[in-house]
């Protein structure tokens, strides 16, 4: 395992092991690891879940409108959305992406290529199953989220 394109993201139930590809998301990658050094994503809410889709998180405004104000340029690869893929969330413009991402909970083809992977999840995702979910008639908004209780670079927890 490459500690240093490792992520382990604690969530309340338990470690989830996260392996990045900074060979298919680059920027996306370094930015990522650098917003996780900063303890940028610590006690961030998963505002947005879906059963049998995904959950969303890394606003720090908890509503889905926030980020760290640094936009990244797409980099749309060839990774399918997949159950356990990390991938960013964004708005209308592919280059908007800039600190929210989600897990899928089950395949997800139809986002393939709009989307930015940048890590699958190795290990835990029974962990990430049991984020709460939300209203899908509220397009996932969640009452009285969970949050990342913090998010660590493997390499810096050696």
């Amino acid at each position: 395992m490459d500690l240093e394109n490792t992520l382990y993201l604690y969530l309340k139930d338990g470690k989830v092991t996260i392996e990045l590809f900074p060979e298919k998301a680059p920027n996306h990658v370094a930015r990522i690891k650098e917003l996780v050094r900063h303890n940028f994503y610590d006690g961030l809410l998963f505002h947005r879940v879906i059963e049998d889709f995904m959950a969303q998180t890394g606003d720090p405004e908890g509503n889905g409108t926030g980020g760290s104000g640094v936009n990244l340029k797409a980099e749309f690869n060839d990774m399918p959305h997949k159950r356990g893929t990390v991938s960013m969330a964004r708005a209308q413009h592919p280059d908007s992406a800039d600190s929210q991402f989600f897990i899928c909970f089950k395949d997800c083809s139809w986002l393939d290529g709009q989307y930015t992977v940048w890590g699958q999840v190795t290990d835990g995702m029974e962990f990430v199953d049991n984020i709460k979910k939300g209203s899908r008639y509220l397009n996932g908004a969640v009452e009285e989220p969970d949050s990342i209780v913090k998010m660590v670079v493997a390499a810096d927890e050696a």
